[in-house]
């Protein structure tokens, strides 16, 4: 039994490092040989019509997308081949695959915007969203605005900018942060950041704001660098998505599929742009201050050591 991971060229954040790790030991914990590869999607998509010997007696193939069209192709290219395949994390519009294994990513923008709107329900908004070609961007944006229309509706909240950041780029984010500085003249009373990357450049254009430290940033991912914001009381919050039970889960999944086995795990449906594809989908998690230590640390994804690098714990803290 043998399953690929595919990882496009490109996928360079810290979180895609330890997806493969954690899928790699389960699958062979399992009784599978796991095998990664990083490759242009074009180039894949021609190799499996062909025959090359890379993708040769491959039993499932577990895809994280690029783009829909490149994606698309490979997805369609396995499963002319009688291979299996897992789509992983980001949804492909276009195609036809045996599972979707993700979070549920409309529920990640619930949770920055919830946190948001809690703590500022009136005020200068700034969205950063993510790139127009990554399919989950999107299910973040409209969660993010069914918890948000209403202060829209009333008027209490106003998005100044609304920007979607090229390639998730802390670039982006600054940039995108110091346009909506210069055009509302330096007051702004809320950052609505799509993940870590982003929320770090916004951050950075806001350390030389007035008052920059009563600003909430959202983020996504917990990343350490954000986590380790998180703990300063810099970030407000980021959506954790325990990547070790995604991976563990897309192990124990393309094993069943290999061995023609029922799926793991409670199945759903998910329309993914033509038809509705069975779909895992797991619960992401907000994580503040004061939950730091019982998610990411508790989980093993940060230690406490680097989190709270230059703060303490806050089950330490003094009565």
């Amino acid at each position: 039994m043998r399953l690929k991971f595919l990882l496009p060229f490109g996928l360079i954040q810290e979180r895609w490092h330890t997806d493969r790790k954690f899928f790699m030991e389960k699958a062979r914990e399992l009784g599978a040989e796991a095998v990664m590869q990083m490759a242009a999607y074009d180039e894949v998509a021609r190799e499996i019509t062909g025959g090359n010997l890379q993708n040769r007696a491959i039993d499932v193939l577990v895809v994280v997308p690029s783009n829909d069209v490149y994606t698309a192709a490979v997805i369609d290219a396995a499963r002319g081949k009688g291979v299996p395949v897992i789509v992983y994390d980001k949804m492909v519009e276009g195609c036809n695959p045996d599972l979707y294994l993700s979070f549920d990513n409309i529920q990640v923008g619930h949770l920055q915007a919830e946190y948001l709107v809690k703590r500022v329900p009136k005020g200068d908004y700034v969205v950063i969203g993510g790139p127009k070609g990554d399919p989950n961007a999107k299910w973040y944006r409209q969660g993010q605005m069914e918890i948000l229309k209403p202060f829209l509706d009333r008027f209490d909240i106003k998005i100044v900018e609304d920007q979607a950041a090229k390639d998730w780029l802390p670039l982006e984010g600054l940039r995108i942060t110091r346009e909506a500085l210069a055009k509302t003249g330096g007051k702004l009373d809320a950052v609505l950041a799509s993940n870590d990357g982003v929320a770090g450049g916004a951050l950075q254009a806001l350390s030389g704001a007035p008052l920059s430290a009563r600003i909430p940033v959202t983020g996504q991912d917990a990343d350490l660098a954000a986590c380790q914001r998180i703990a300063q009381g810099s970030q407000l919050m980021t959506v954790y998505k325990p990547i070790k039970r995604l991976a563990i889960a897309a192990a124990e999944a393309a094993v069943a599929l290999a061995k023609k086995e029922p799926l793991p795990g409670m199945v759903t449906k998910f329309l993914n742009g033509h038809t509705m594809v069975p779909a895992i989908l797991l619960d992401p998690i907000a994580v503040e201050r004061t939950n730091l230590v019982t998610t990411v640390v508790a989980d093993g994804f940060h230690s406490e050591t680097d989190v709270f690098i230059d703060s303490t714990p806050p089950n330490r803290l003094s009565p």
